[in-house]
């Protein structure tokens, strides 16, 4: 019985080949991190040149750090987990299962952030530190496609 569930599973699970689940993964990792650069870039543009380019500067440079030390390392780690799957997988393991939950908690974050009364100002620079880092780290995953 339980055989005969893992076949039916196995027939309909949406299987792909290991370099699409390094350009969904890339194309995800893009796809957020230029969204929030585009809302931190709307929300910088409503300042003075002053403290709208030292926010932005601040926002990059924070980004910068964020990529080299933080999410460089998740999107390698990541890749590594992929290149040793076997070649043909579900197209749903581009992430593992528990960055899920952590994708579930960011959004949420996120969402509670943009709601609350933190000035714009602040969310600006976090949004671009994230999304600058998030960006660069998406081409850690299309250097990888072959």
């Amino acid at each position: 019985m339980i055989l005969a569930q893992q076949n039916i599973l196995k027939k309909w699970s949406p299987a792909v080949a290991r370099h699409w689940l390094l350009l969904i993964a890339g194309l995800l990792w893009s796809g957020v991190g230029i969204i929030l650069c585009m809302m931190a870039g709307y929300w910088l543009s409503h300042l003075d040149w002053p403290a709208g380019g030292l926010s932005s500067a601040v926002g990059f440079g924070a980004g910068l750090v964020i990529f080299r030390f933080g999410f460089s390392k998740i999107a390698r780690k990541n890749i590594q987990r992929i290149l040793k799957k076997p070649d043909t997988l579900c197209l749903f393991a581009f992430q593992a299962w528990r960055s899920y939950l952590l994708i579930a908690v960011m959004v949420f974050l996120g969402h509670t952030m943009r709601h609350s009364h933190l000035p714009r100002l602040f969310l600006a620079v976090i949004y671009l530190a994230i999304g600058t880092a998030l960006t660069l780290s998406s081409s850690l995953y299309y250097e990888q496609i072959v």
